[in-house]
């Protein structure tokens, strides 16, 4: 399976195909490249109602975490525009391999992963971030059934009802406050 954007036409036929230097380099050896779809890496498109989780939603029904989530926010100093925020997420892998066996992943787990460096002339407003770390409970509850219902990786993983409690119905992650540097 190839990127649409990959591939050059001219005249309704294929003159080029754009590939990663990793990719060309395991080609030009003969070997397929390691983070190919081929290797059964393509799971499939999810279904149309889970395509707006949000990344926290996500990261909440991930059976393995092996990074941690660094968000550096930077409030606008304009004072017409005091709730515009621009900044970025890292993602930094870390030396051991979480597994659950029970999801969704707690929220204080959760947590421990995230951290928000905050950079503005007012105090950090949860409020004013959008979705940013918003989490859906019976969003989270449906696609944890459906993954369970579609993908062999969940099949024997057991879902804790009184962890999803834990969450808010459609707000912010509790807790985050105190990730705020």
């Amino acid at each position: 399976m190839l990127e649409k954007c990959g591939i050059i036409f001219e005249n309704s036929k294929a003159i080029e195909l754009k590939v990663c230097l990793q990719c060309k380099s395991s080609l030009m050896h003969k070997k397929i490249p390691s983070l190919v779809l081929a290797n059964g890496l393509f799971r499939g498109f999810l279904p149309v109602q889970f395509s707006d989780l949000t990344w926290v939603e996500e990261k909440i029904c991930a059976i393995y975490s092996i990074t941690t989530h660094a968000t550096c926010l930077f409030q606008s100093s304009n004072p017409s525009q005091p709730k515009v925020f621009h900044g970025n997420t890292c993602v930094h892998d870390m030396n051991i391999m979480s597994t659950a066996s029970v999801l969704p992943q707690a929220p204080a787990d959760i947590n421990g992963f995230l951290s928000i460096i905050f950079v503005g002339p007012q105090k950090f407003d949860l409020k004013h971030m959008g979705t940013l770390f918003c989490v859906r409970k019976q969003k989270i509850w449906s696609f944890l059934v459906w993954l369970k219902n579609h993908n062999s990786l969940y099949a024997d993983i057991m879902l804790d009802s009184p962890v999803l409690n834990q969450y808010p119905v459609d707000d912010s992650l509790f807790g985050l406050h105190e990730r705020v540097v």
